[in-house]
């Protein structure tokens, strides 16, 4: 008798995968050559699962495994749906490149400012707990996904032991375990009310309660998930915070941390508190967040403050098309998720090469880096120009559909909401553009005190490729570096590849709204969602297709 292979049967190894690649490359910490090979073959194995997990979806719809084959709403559930499956694929296709990013960092430098031995397993930690958080079938197993991420992630935050470090690695800390007290107090409560943490029974459950009830438990969870997400006013503590960190590290936290909070509220708005009691809340939030995070932007001489402020103004775009609610803003809402993880990823591995070629990230004291390095230059401008919504990248794309939403929901909010969109991305606009300006376009000798480093590869028209060129500045940051590289090719590289994955948002721009149109489509409907995890208890099978067994 044959046996039909489903995808979905290995999606326990996407969380399996990274946690035991983790636990080799520790054991292989003294073995910084065979540490990386593990942590890189790890998450291209997990890659290419994830992948095939998501053309299954794309076909058959959500999926469900039940683990130890406990049926629900008592086991833990994995599912796999349109969303959940794009939201891996882009995940561990940005945390590669940002592991390859900061291996050629690591090799370059001979470690001495690259990741130490603990970076690579804890790494694949983070990994493990975003896919778990991804995949979760229930509300408690969401958590441990949470709170594996956010373990790893202080480490990662601290890596180095610098003071600024320390400080940013505490606010994050006491924000995070706020937000998880929050989280954990509304999964009891929920609990106590329904006798159940599984989310497709909880969709069934939670609509049997009092509505004063179901407005307390509905606002805790947002809360606890906005904090995650940085959305407005709960978004103070990211400026600070990710800055500070090592650039791959900056990257991935600032790519995906707050993407796995904005996933858990569309989860928690279209699967369990269906309907508009509180859209109006959220279109408020949404405008606010866009707009104070984008003046913020403005007002930041430091590039990795200024795209931190980005990163929590844009995260208001994704609420505007929670809120809308309606299948043409969840579709731009899925598909503007993955643009952002990848846009604000490759923006920050440029900022990293940019310290590493002139020696600062304060536009103040950059200038001709379009001279001294034109692959960097065109590096930063794709992104850049994906982020201002440019046509045809796919961030004007993703906001085009957003915008469509809501004015086909047409309300006076929802007007007021489109202007704030369209004014946040202008000024999105004006805040790159004032990097490029800066830094590629003046010229360094009319900078604010640049390091020796700019200036000297500059006058030499950027023939200056390493550290030793600069002995004789004992003022530059870089002037006991002896003879390593300034931008190591693998770091471009890695780097190189992501900006074209996100340029590939644009050119498979057609499929990729089919998929995220099926997405939306499946998240208003849930029967699909639903079925696949309570049917998948009668069969050994899992239920594909949103029909139960």
């Amino acid at each position: 008798m044959s046996v039909e292979l489903n995808a979905v049967d290995f999606a326990p190894l996407a969380v399996l995968l990274p946690i035991l690649g983790a636990a080799l490359a520790f054991v292989m910490r003294r073995h910084t050559g065979i540490q990386r090979t593990v942590t890189i073959s790890t998450l291209t194995i997990t890659l290419g699962l994830e992948i095939w997990m998501l053309s299954s979806a794309w076909h058959h719809g959500a999926q469900a495994v039940l683990l130890g084959g406990w049926a629900p709403p008592f086991g833990i559930s994995l599912v796999v749906d349109e969303f959940s499956a794009l939201m891996l694929v882009v995940s561990t296709s940005v945390s590669l490149a940002v592991l390859l990013y900061a291996t050629g960092q690591g090799m370059a430098d001979g470690e001495e400012d690259g990741p130490v031995s603990v970076f690579h397993p804890t790494f694949l930690i983070l990994v493990a707990g975003i896919s778990n958080a991804f995949l979760a079938g229930d509300l408690f197993n969401l958590y441990v996904g949470f709170e594996i991420l956010l373990t790893a992630s202080y480490v990662l935050l601290t890596l180095g032991g610098t003071t600024a470090r320390i400080r940013a690695g505490v606010t994050y800390v006491v924000v995070s375990v706020v937000s998880s007290m929050l989280f954990l107090i509304a999964i009891g409560m929920i609990y106590a009310a329904t006798g159940t943490v599984n989310m497709a029974d909880l969709a069934l459950k939670l609509a049997d309660l009092d509505t004063g009830m179901q407005m307390v438990l509905h606002l805790m969870l947002l809360v606890a998930f906005g904090i995650k997400a940085a959305i407005f006013p709960l978004s103070f503590w990211l400026p600070d915070s990710y800055p500070t960190a090592p650039a791959p590290v900056t990257a991935v936290f600032a790519g995906l941390l707050t993407k796995v909070g904005v996933y858990a509220m569309v989860r928690t708005e279209t699967l369990l508190f269906p309907g508009d009691r509180i859209n109006g809340l959220l279109m408020i939030v949404a405008l606010l967040t866009m707009i104070v995070g984008i003046l913020g932007a403005i007002a930041q001489a430091d590039i990795k403050r200024m795209l931190s402020f980005t990163l929590t103004s844009h995260i208001g775009y994704m609420v505007f098309g929670l809120a809308v609610g309606n299948v043409v803003a969840l579709a731009a809402t899925v598909y503007y998720v993955a643009h952002h993880i990848i846009v604000q990823t490759s923006l920050f591995l440029v900022t990293g090469l940019i310290e590493r070629r002139a020696g600062t990230s304060n536009v103040d004291r950059l200038g001709s880096l379009a001279k001294l390095s034109p692959v960097l230059a065109v590096l930063f401008f794709l992104p850049a120009m994906n982020l201002a919504s440019i046509p045809p990248f796919s961030g004007f794309l993703g906001k085009l559909g957003l915008l469509q939403g809501g004015i086909e929901l047409g309300t006076p909010l929802a007007w007021v909401l489109l202007a704030g969109a369209v004014t946040t991305s202008l000024l999105t606009l004006l805040a790159v553009a004032r990097v490029w300006n800066r830094a590629f376009w003046r010229k360094a000798e009319d900078a604010e005190n640049p390091d020796p480093l700019l200036l000297v590869g500059a006058a030499d028209g950027g023939r200056v490729t390493t550290y030793r060129h600069v002995e004789n500045f004992p003022d530059s940051k870089f002037s006991d570096r002896g003879d390593t590289q300034l931008l190591p090719w693998t770091m471009v590289g890695s780097t190189a590849a992501l900006v074209l994955l996100g340029v590939a948002l644009s050119v498979f721009a057609g499929p990729l709204f089919e998929l995220s149109d099926q997405a939306a489509r499946a998240m208003i409907d849930r029967s699909a969602y639903i079925e696949a995890v309570l049917g998948a208890g009668t069969s050994a099978e899992p239920a594909r297709g949103g029909v139960a067994p």
